[in-house]
C-alpha cells in the first residue's frame, strides 16, 4: 500500500508541476543553507582524538603569588611545568612551547624560510597518535641530551625534498645543523587542540586553533637551547629581566598535557597535584591551594570555547531560515490539496478511510521531501565549495562526510513529513458530500 501512495505522489507531481517544483526548491534552499552551516560546525566541535581523549588532561595551576583566586592560567611557568614533568606521575606527559625559527636546507638551493616551530617531549607523538611517513620520532634520551635531531611535516618534506624519503638529511635551524629522523604523514586534527589557550579571551575570534600544524617539531630542551630569546609567553605577573629569555621569569608560557589511563591514576595526579601546590605554598612561592585544574581534552576546548562564535550564530540563522521555509511548504501544501478536494472527495465517497486519504497526502510530502534532499544536498556540497575558497584557517577541510550526508536527507524527508501533517490532516477531514453537490 505504501508503493502505492507513493505512485499517486509522483502522479501528483507531474500533476501539479509549479507548485511542485516551488516547493521542492523552498526545502531544497531551506535545507541547502541549515546543511552547510551545521556541516561547518560538526567538524569545527568535533573530537580531535575519539579514540582517546577522555584519557588526555591539561593540569593548571596558579603561580602568581599576586593572585586573586579566579581561574587559573592557561599555561605554566616554567619551574612548575618542569616540577611536574620531571615527577612523572602521568602514563605519558607531553612539554610544549611554540615559536618561529630560521630554516635552511643546504642541498636544496632554496632560500632561508621562517617556519613555526614546537619543542615538544618525546611522549608528544603516542600520546596524540601522530603517524609517520619516514622515520620515527625521537627517544626521552634525546629529551635529556638535547640531540640536535628533528621531525618535519609532511607539507615541508613535500617543499623541500619533492616528498621523498629525507631521513638522515641536514637542515640548519637557526646557527645549528639538525639531522631529520622523522617526517610525519599528512596530520590536520581539528581544532589544532594541543595549542589551544586563551579562547575565552578571544572575542570569538578563535579561527587560528584551525591553523595547521608545525612544520618543524624538536626535542624540548633542545627547542629551550637554541631558540632561546624567541619565545613569547601568555601573560606576566612581573616584566621579564630580557624579552624573549623566560625560562626564569615570572611568566607563563609552556603548556604541559598529560595522559591518564584509568579513574585510579586521573585520582592520583589530582591528588599529586594538590600535594604539589601545598608544598609550593610552604616555599612562599604560591599563595593559592585550591586553584587547580585537571580538564579532559574535551572539557578543555569547551572552556575555551574553539567553535568560532560567527559559524554558532550562522547555524542558529539557517535553522530559523529552514523553520521559515517549512511555513512556507505548509501554505503551498494546503493549497496544493485543497486544490484537489473534489478528488479526495470523491475517493472518500468510493470508501477510502481519511487513516488512507491521511497517509495518501503524507506520502506526497515525502517524495517531494526526497527531491527537495536531494536539491539540498547539491546547494550544501555547492555552499561547501564556496566557503573552501574564502580565506578562512579552517576552509581547507570543510567536507560533507557520511554522516552529514545522511543526516541531510533524514532532516529533508522529517521535515517535509512534518510539513505535511496539518494539511494532511485538512485534507482527510474534507466532507464528500460537500464536494459531489459541487
Amino acid at each position: 500500500m505504501t508503493g502505492y501512495y507513493i505512485h499517486l505522489g509522483l502522479l501528483s507531481i507531474k500533476r501539479n508541476g509549479v507548485l511542485t517544483a516551488l516547493m521542492i526548491l523552498t526545502i531544497a534552499v531551506g535545507i541547502g543553507a541549515s546543511m552547510t552551516t551545521f556541516t561547518m560546525m560538526h567538524l569545527l566541535s568535533g573530537d580531535p582524538l575519539p579514540d582517546r581523549s577522555a584519557h588526555i588532561f591539561y593540569p593548571q595551576l596558579d603561580a602568581n603569588p599576586n593572585s586573586k583566586g579566579r581561574e587559573p592560567y592557561d599555561m605554566l611557568d616554567y619551574q612548575s611545568a618542569m616540577d611536574l614533568w620531571n615527577a612523572q606521575r602521568a602514563d605519558r606527559q607531553a612539554l610544549l612551547v611554540n615559536s618561529k625559527i630560521k630554516l635552511r636546507a643546504p642541498d636544496t638551493g632554496l632560500p632561508p624560510l621562517m617556519l613555526p616551530m614546537l619543542s615538544t617531549t618525546a611522549d608528544f607523538f603516542p600520546m596524540f597518535d601522530v603517524r609517520f611517513r619516514y622515520g620515527r620520532g625521537w627517544g626521552i634520551d634525546d629529551d635529556l641530551r638535547h640531540a640536535r635531531v628533528v621531525v618535519i611535516s609532511s607539507d615541508l618534506n613535500d617543499k623541500l625534498f619533492s616528498g621523498q624519503n629525507s631521513i638522515g638529511r641536514t637542515l640548519r635551524l637557526k646557527d645549528s645543523d639538525f639531522r631529520i629522523i622523522g617526517v610525519l604523514a599528512p596530520w590536520r586534527p581539528s581544532p589544532l587542540f594541543y595549542n589551544v589557550r586563551g579562547g575565552r579571551y578571544a572575542n570569538g575570534d578563535t579561527g587560528t586553533f584551525y591553523d595547521k600544524p608545525e612544520d618543524v617539531f624538536m626535542p624540548f630542551t633542545t627547542g629551550l637551547e637554541v631558540n632561546d630569546g624567541n619565545f613569547q609567553y601568555f601573560t606576566c605577573w612581573a616584566a621579564p629581566t630580557t624579552p624573549g629569555h623566560l625560562q626564569n621569569s615570572a611568566c607563563v608560557w609552556i603548556a604541559l598535557w598529560v595522559q591518564l589511563d584509568s579513574s585510579d591514576r586521573v585520582a592520583a595526579y589530582q591528588q599529586y597535584l594538590a600535594g604539589y601546590v601545598a608544598q609550593q605554598k610552604a616555599l612562599g612561592r604560591i599563595t593559592r591551594v585550591n586553584n587547580v585544574r585537571l580538564r579532559t581534552l574535551m572539557e578543555w576546548l569547551d572552556y575555551n570555547g574553539v567553535v568560532p562564535k560567527d559559524v554558532k550564530l550562522q547555524t542558529w540563522l539557517a535553522f530559523a531560515f529552514l523553520a521559515i521555509c517549512l511555513c512556507n511548504v505548509v501554505g503551498l501544501l494546503l493549497t496544493k490539496f485543497f486544490a484537489r478536494s473534489g478528488e479526495i472527495g470523491l475517493r472518500r465517497a468510493l470508501g477510502a478511510t481519511r487513516r488512507a486519504v491521511f497517509a495518501q497526502c503524507l506520502a506526497g510530502s515525502a517524495v517531494i521531501g526526497v527531491l527537495g534532499g536531494i536539491g539540498g544536498l547539491l546547494l550544501t556540497v555547492l555552499g561547501l565549495s564556496l566557503i573552501r575558497r574564502q580565506p578562512l584557517p579552517y576552509a581547507d577541510f570543510l567536507h560533507l562526510d557520511m554522516s552529514m550526508f545522511l543526516f541531510t536527507f533524514i532532516l529533508s524527508v522529517g521535515a517535509s513529513l512534518f510539513a505535511g501533517i496539518l494539511p494532511a490532516l485538512r485534507a482527510s477531514t474534507i466532507e464528500p458530500s460537500l464536494q459531489l453537490k459541487m
